[in-house]
């Protein structure tokens, strides 16, 4: 078995402090304002995390957009279209930090691939 696990969610939020809040005071997650990207990260206890991205034509409200761990996202997003799914967003650097891509499986539910540029050591 692949070790392909969950890395990042983003919610899409039309007011980012007010979800920020919400979710603060409902879970108790860690709250970090990134201005210069128009984006809240936001981290639970375990680690885990994400981030409020504002709603848009591309991240419609209701849509939870899962990152999934990548060695190889231009090979991955090769083999969803080989298999039946689509590209919506080519792999694109997120300055610093990392590459994502986009994809549609066959059922219409949109999925992002990741990769990290400071992956950390295996636990």
């Amino acid at each position: 078995m692949s070790k392909r696990n969950v890395v990042h969610v983003e919610i899409s939020a039309k007011d980012q402090t007010a979800s920020a809040k919400f979710y603060q005071d409902l879970f108790g997650w860690k709250i970090t304002p990134v201005p210069e990207m128009n984006y809240t990260l936001w981290e639970a206890g375990d680690g885990s995390g994400g981030g409020f991205n504002p709603i848009s034509e591309e991240n419609p409200a209701g849509q939870v957009l899962v990152y999934i761990d990548s060695d190889d996202i231009e090979a991955d997003l090769k083999k969803v279209a080989q298999l039946g799914g689509k590209v919506l967003h080519e792999k694109m650097e997120i300055p610093q930090t990392g590459w994502f891509g986009i994809f549609q499986d066959p059922d219409g539910n949109v999925l992002a691939l990741y990769t990290s540029m400071n992956p950390q050591p295996n636990k």
